[in-house]
C-alpha cells in the first residue's frame, strides 16, 4: 500500500469521527438533562404544575418517590418524597388520559453537610448556620432523634395552639 492511498483512507476515516463521537454522545447528553415531558423536583420540597381543568383522577406510578394532590382549578401539588423517577397519570371522568408525565425528584440544593461516624450518616444544612437536616439514608438513631425532637415541637405547638382555642 502507498504512502498516498494510506493518507486518503486515513482522512476518508477522520471525516466520520465527529458523526460517531455526536452518536455515542447522545445518549449522555439526553440522560444529563430532564427532558421537556419531565417534572423535576428535590426532596421534601413541592412544585405546582397547571393541568386541564377537568381532570377528575390522578394515579402515581411510585409514592414513595413522589406525592401528588389534585387542587381546585386543576392545580396539581407535587411533592418529592424519595429519590428516582416515577410518572402520574391524570385522566378525565370518561378515563380518557389527559396528561402522563414524568416525575423525577433529585438532592436537596441547600448547602448539606454530611458527617459519617463509622456506619452512620448525619445530615446538616448550612445555610448560614448547620443544623440538622435529616435526609433519606441518614442512620436509624440520628433519623429517629431528630423525628422525635419534630414531633414533640409539633404536639406542643398543636396543644398551645387547642389551649388558646379553649380559652
Amino acid at each position: 500500500m502507498s504512502f498516498s492511498s494510506l493518507r486518503s483512507r486515513t482522512r476518508a476515516s477522520l471525516k466520520f469521527l465527529p458523526l460517531a463521537l455526536g452518536i455515542l454522545l447522545c445518549p449522555a447528553a439526553a440522560l444529563a438533562e430532564p427532558s421537556a415531558d419531565s417534572i423535576a423536583v428535590n426532596v421534601d420540597q413541592a412544585k405546582l404544575v397547571k393541568l386541564p381543568t377537568r381532570v377528575s383522577t390522578i394515579v402515581v406510578g411510585n409514592p414513595l418517590i413522589a406525592d401528588v394532590t389534585l387542587q381546585t382549578g386543576g392545580i396539581l401539588v407535587v411533592t418529592g418524597k424519595g429519590y428516582g423517577a416515577t410518572n402520574f397519570i391524570a385522566m378525565d371522568r370518561s378515563g380518557e388520559i389527559l396528561v402522563d408525565r414524568v416525575i423525577q425528584v433529585e438532592g436537596p440544593t441547600d448547602q448539606l453537610v454530611t458527617v459519617y461516624r463509622g456506619v452512620e450518616r448525619e445530615s446538616y444544612s448550612c445555610m448560614p448556620v448547620c443544623q440538622r437536616r435529616i435526609t433519606l439514608g441518614d442512620g436509624e438513631r440520628y433519623f429517629k432523634s431528630a423525628m422525635d425532637q419534630a414531633g414533640s415541637l409539633n404536639n406542643q405547638a398543636t396543644g398551645t395552639a387547642a389551649a388558646a382555642k379553649a380559652n
